[in-house]
């Protein structure tokens, strides 16, 4: 039995208290803190929660020093490598792989479940054809619980196990709906016929006009696209639903925070920003003058895409969205597409470069991936929407464990307050 750790908290050389350490199976151990008010009637700031654990998890690792990422304890690489994004979706939710016979009925149950409402249909009908498709995406999901009310207990398994099934089933279609309510386009319905991902492809970019055949190379692009999306460990948007989650709320409403959080320039929406920077660049030649703006104190330009909060070195994911690339605009024969062009000379320089090298900025998965959405012929307003799907089963997985962990209690961060103290009128 491993001794038991104590961390010892001291003001100048009195002995205030002592707290437990925690080990976990990997990372940084934890001190446990939940007594610190009560034994020093202080409280720690941690300004964007940065040293903080805020949850239990057995789900998602980020190994910063090292540069991995880990979901259920398989590499990231491994599973794109191997696996389709239901697979994994079965491995974040339930934790382990599948079987041929478990996934054969995981495939089956999405598949019942494609459709909406034919009244939420109606719904769309309520937004301005102009407005952003994150902004359509908020609302409708966030309706869901008002069209599925009959499984809304949380403490009941069953009832998880069967939202999670229809928001899994359901995303694909209210995403495809979202673009094609934006442009004045009919809905396609899904065909249970179809894999999730082609079948996503075809409601988003098919019309009725025309037979729509998916090119498989791509299909299986975008297939990687969503593994390499769907969980985090307790980033924004996931730490969003969690503590959603933990006042109880239904999971749709919980799901809509994460969407409504990812919606930020700085989290799912940093991808839309890469690709506009790309556009002013322009050329690989005009790279030169740009570094160096971003190396001058006092000019506001920044390096987007460059640069991680989290990993000390090159994202795990940036490497595989990057090989993505290749394989996308080599079957398109886009090689020389000047935006890609333009970001393998930036890449080059990044890794090069004493300034970069020696402040941990290295490429994060955004650098890539609206190249990668681009060259499927995804529209750019539509580019965090379809990384709002791919994290759906993360933060479900996420909000199930909270609600299974005995040892939940509601969010209830305290604070600094630097306000007026008391007065009267």
């Amino acid at each position: 039995m491993a001794e038991k750790r104590l961390f010892t908290l001291r003001e100048n050389d009195t002995v205030l208290c002592e707290f437990p350490v925690f080990q976990g199976t990997a990372g940084a151990d934890v001190i446990d803190i939940k007594n610190l008010y009560a034994k020093t009637k202080m409280f720690a700031y941690d300004a964007g929660f940065n040293s903080t654990a805020s949850c239990v998890s057995n789900i998602t690792f980020v190994d910063d020093q090292e540069g991995q990422l880990f979901y259920r304890g398989y590499s990231i690489g491994d599973l794109v490598e191997h696996c389709s994004f239901l697979e994994v979706n079965c491995l974040l939710l339930r934790g382990e792989l599948p079987s041929a016979d478990e996934l054969l009925t995981f495939e089956k149950k999405i598949a019942t479940q494609t459709l909406v409402h034919d009244q939420l249909i109606n719904f769309f009908k309520g937004f301005r054809r102009d407005a952003h498709p994150m902004a359509v995406m908020v609302g409708v999901v966030g309706a869901l619980s008002a069209f599925y009310h009959d499984a809304l207990d949380i403490q009941c398994a069953e009832d998880r196990e069967l939202n999670a099934i229809r928001l899994i089933a359901k995303m694909p279609t209210i995403v495809a709906m979202c673009y094609k309510y934006s442009v004045g386009l009919p809905f396609m319905q899904p065909q249970s016929k179809l894999g999730y991902v082609e079948n996503f492809m075809r409601m988003l970019l098919a019309t009725p006009c025309e037979e729509f055949e998916a090119n498989p190379v791509l299909v299986r692009v975008l297939e990687k696209f969503l593994i390499l999306h769907a969980d985090h460990e307790q980033n924004a948007s996931t730490s969003t639903v969690r503590l959603a989650g933990s006042s109880g709320a239904n999971p749709y409403a919980c799901i809509t925070a994460g969407i409504a959080c990812l919606w930020g320039s700085a989290h799912g929406g940093a991808n839309e920003v890469v690709l506009n920077m790309f556009q002013k660049i322009g050329t690989p030649e005009n790279i030169s003058s740009y570094i160096e703006k971003a190396k001058d104190e006092n000019d506001d330009f920044k390096l987007a895409g460059v640069g991680h909060q989290v990993y000390k070195k090159y994202d795990p994911r940036a490497k595989v969205m990057r090989e993505l690339c290749f394989e996308v605009l080599g079957e398109l024969n886009l090689l020389d597409d000047p935006l890609f062009q333009t970001a393998l000379e930036i890449e080059r320089i990044v890794l090069e470069d004493a300034y970069f090298v020696s402040r941990e900025l290295y490429p994060k998965i955004d650098f890539y991936s609206g190249i990668l959405l681009r060259a499927l012929g995804i529209p750019t307003n539509m580019f965090t929407a379809i990384f709002a799907m791919a994290r759906s089963i993360g933060w479900i997985a996420q909000w199930d464990e909270m609600i299974s962990d005995p040892n939940q209690r509601i969010g209830r961060p305290r604070q600094l307050y630097r306000g007026v103290p008391e007065r009267h009128v």
